[in-house]
């Protein structure tokens, strides 16, 4: 019975065209870890410079996204709900619980395993002769990256639904953020097994995360959803996004590059989503 129950939500789902998107590019998001996986059997070398500059850009987009609509949308539904002070208050308490809960997240995640470890495809490579503690190193990244992708997908689902043109971009900066994921899953996994199957399988379980992050939404808190709701939840969406920029994004865009680059990208990433916004509004 739970199996038809799940079925029927999935096919209700799949019918309504205002969630379908939102999946979809929860789904998108996630399985960008794939290229990752796919960028460790095709590059010897790692691109610094250009993962750096996109790392960057993912960056500003969600820095300036969080700060300019999402945040802005929360504290507009909740003021109009609870009246300018109160409202103002429960934006900032779930902004910040939106950080807590990120950083809950964190801690709770071993340091070795850690995805906001920078890795290139060279130094993965080197490892290799290791393999007892590779596996094992692979399997807790798998295990990292998957519990840090639920937020994600919530992030990515909740802005979609309310504006799909800032779903789309949400979804872009998380997926290019994603690659780099999709590399440290995978070729501990390869190098410690020799099988691309075995590193195919870790990477695709650790992206759908975020699209099962975005059913769960869906399941728990659609049936809920009234103003409040919303506003509260686009609070912490926005803490989400900006601790992840903030603890993840731009440290391994420093990582993996100049200082400046990853500058040119953070302000690269702002600009477009800025003119994407005025385009399109």
């Amino acid at each position: 019975m739970p199996i038809f129950a799940a079925v029927k939500t999935f096919r209700t789902l799949l019918m309504d065209s205002r969630i379908l998107l939102p999946f979809l590019l929860s789904l998108f998001a996630g399985l960008a870890t794939l290229i990752g996986f796919g960028i460790t059997f095709i590059a010897k070398r790692t691109n610094r410079k250009l993962l750096s500059y996109a790392l960057g850009l993912s960056a500003g987009v969600m820095i300036y996204v969080a700060f300019v609509e999402i945040f802005a949308e929360a504290r507009s539904i909740l003021i109009a709900d609870m009246g300018p002070r109160h409202g103002l208050l429960m934006t900032v308490i779930f902004f910040f619980g939106g950080m807590a809960l990120i950083a809950l997240i964190d801690r709770f995640v071993p340091s070795f395993g850690n995805p906001h470890e920078p890795h290139s495809v060279e130094e993965m490579a080197k490892k290799g002769h290791k393999k007892p503690k590779l596996m094992k190193m692979g399997v807790m990244t798998a295990v990292a990256i998957t519990i840090h992708n639920f937020p994600e997908g919530i992030a990515t689902f909740m802005a979609a639904i309310d504006n799909s043109t800032l779903g789309i971009t949400i979804a872009t900066a998380v997926a290019i953020h994603n690659i780099p994921e999709g590399i440290a899953v995978s070729i501990p996994i390869f190098y410690a097994t020799g099988s691309r199957k075995k590193a195919f399988c870790f990477t695709l379980v650790s992206g759908l995360a975020e699209p099962l992050g975005a059913l769960l939404t869906y399941l728990i808190l659609m049936p809920f959803l009234s103003p409040v709701v919303m506003g509260c939840v686009f609070a912490v969406v926005a803490g989400i996004m900006v601790y992840i920029s903030v603890d993840e994004l731009l440290p391994s865009a420093h990582e993996y590059g100049e200082h400046h680059i990853a500058i040119y990208g953070l302000i690269s990433g702002m600009a477009i989503m800025a003119i994407s916004l005025i385009l399109f509004a």
